[in-house]
């Protein structure tokens, strides 16, 4: 008799299984088509990037991101939308900077730079100073302050070319950006130069963000071009006596209220069980924002708009989040998980979307290895549409705060090859995003969205 009844299950299990799978399939196929048919979120960002321009935290123009993200939102037709307050850093960059190699053999000659976010200002009339290349924190202690004190400290690692991802490069690269400043303060420099965050070659200085330590003297910190880098690191061989001078008047006014947006579609089964996606509203001021991260934000816009276009009802509750502040501070990250703890929150994933516009490729993946063996039993759903990689371990700066709140984290990754050309330069405008590239990352996350609401974790 029980032989009998494994007959008679096994094959409904299987024919179950083949039937959701068909189902599912369907709705990645309706969900692609609406988007690469009717997509939106190529004008939405037009719009953030032509009208509104860079959003630097504290700026009219990330005031006015806020509202443009609320009103969408609100328009889209999300059953609850509201900001969320948050006090962020106000920063401001100045004039623009100037700077001058000064050789004692060949001349005089300009080279581009840019301030890093949270830098001081240089003196009235700037710094001149001699300079100490280094490649390592380890160097740096090695000269000491007998080699550094009273001169300008030129961190100059490059990127590690031999790196596939470059986001691994990048990872073994930007310690010299973020800590730099304060640990050639720590041995005497008056000053900080770091060569930019890039494989390219070219003459756009990267800006990011650096990190103060208290207990050492606050120096002025640029980053260089690669090109000026290279020039640099050149003259300072032929020449050990070259000098550099740089000009910023940048400074750190009072912090400034801003918000979150947040938006939600309530779940019809398991509305108490949360599925957070995002991207953060704010950018560097360089430019327009349009890889970092315009492109995640209008992605996670898109899948709003999809759901309620293609009257998917989830059964569990999306919350779609515009975070205010991951650049400089993440003040915006760290309020959002401060309301899921005091409502104490079902989150069971959250997704961030903040690797640039380009072709989709996969999605990290953070958390236990029973929840990961879940999702990776969803990608042949996924191949069509050139997802492949779920091998990385990343989920994104906005929604680590939640992953001690029970939050498995998704990462969305598209190729990132041409990402750091764009990082927080001057070159992250609207015309470097593709259109098509855009919308099947925003496809890539609206079903891994779907299927995350439709069988949770």
């Amino acid at each position: 008799m029980k032989k009998h009844l494994l007959l008679i299950v096994f094959p409904l299990l299987f024919t179950s299984s083949i039937f959701a799978q068909d189902k599912d399939s369907i709705m990645f196929r309706t969900i692609a088509n609406e988007i690469l048919l009717h997509g939106k979120c190529y004008s939405y960002l037009d719009y953030l990037c032509n009208k509104i321009g860079g959003r630097l935290t504290g700026s009219p123009q990330a005031a006015a991101a806020v509202e443009y993200t609320y009103q969408l939102m609100e328009s889209i037709g999300a059953d609850t939308v509201f900001k969320q307050e948050c006090m962020v850093p106000h920063w401001v960059r100045g004039e623009k900077e100037k700077a001058i190699v000064l050789t004692t053999l060949s001349g005089d000659y300009p080279v581009n730079i840019c301030a890093l976010g949270r830098s001081v200002a240089t003196p009235p009339g700037g710094i001149t100073a001699k300079v100490v290349e280094v490649h390592s924190f380890e160097e740096l202690r090695k000269i000491g302050k007998l080699g550094v004190e009273g001169k300008i400290v030129f961190f100059n690692q490059p990127f590690d070319e031999t790196e596939i991802q470059t986001f691994a490069a990048y990872g073994k690269a930007v310690f010299q950006r973020h800590s730099g400043p304060s640990m050639a303060a720590k041995y005497g420099a008056v000053g900080a130069i770091v060569r930019s965050m890039a494989n390219a070659l070219d003459d756009f200085p990267h800006t990011g963000a650096m990190e103060y330590v208290d207990s050492f003297p606050k120096v002025p910190c640029c980053a260089i071009s690669t090109i000026g880098a290279e020039l640099l690191s050149k003259q300072l061989k032929n020449d050990p006596g070259t000098r550099f001078h740089f000009e910023m008047s940048c400074q750190t006014l009072p912090d400034e209220k801003s918000y979150n947006v947040v938006g939600e579609i309530r779940g019809t089964e398991h509305p108490d069980e949360y599925i957070t996606i995002g991207g953060h509203l704010d950018s560097w001021d360089l430019a327009q924002g349009a890889h970092d991260d315009g492109a995640g934000i209008v992605q996670t816009l898109e899948v709003m708009r999809t759901f309620k276009a293609l009257g998917i009802k989830p059964k569990r509750t999306i919350r779609f989040v515009m975070f205010m502040n991951e650049e400089n501070g993440t003040r915006g990250a760290m309020k959002y998980a401060e309301l899921v703890k005091k409502n104490h929150e079902n989150q069971i994933a959250a997704i961030e979307s903040d690797a640039g516009g380009f072709s989709p490729r996969g999605f990290g993946l953070g958390g236990s290895t029973e929840k990961k063996n879940k999702i990776l039993a969803w990608k042949n759903l996924f191949l069509p549409y050139g997802v492949y990689d779920f091998l990385g371990s990343e989920g994104g700066t906005d929604i680590s705060p939640l992953k001690d709140l029970g939050a498995f984290q998704l990462g969305l990754e598209p190729d990132s090859q041409r990402y750091f050309d764009y990082h927080h330069t001057a070159a992250d405008t609207f015309d470097k995003v593709n259109k098509r590239e855009l919308e099947l990352g925003a496809a890539s996350v609206a079903m891994m969205t779907y299927m995350l609401s439709e069988y949770g974790l």
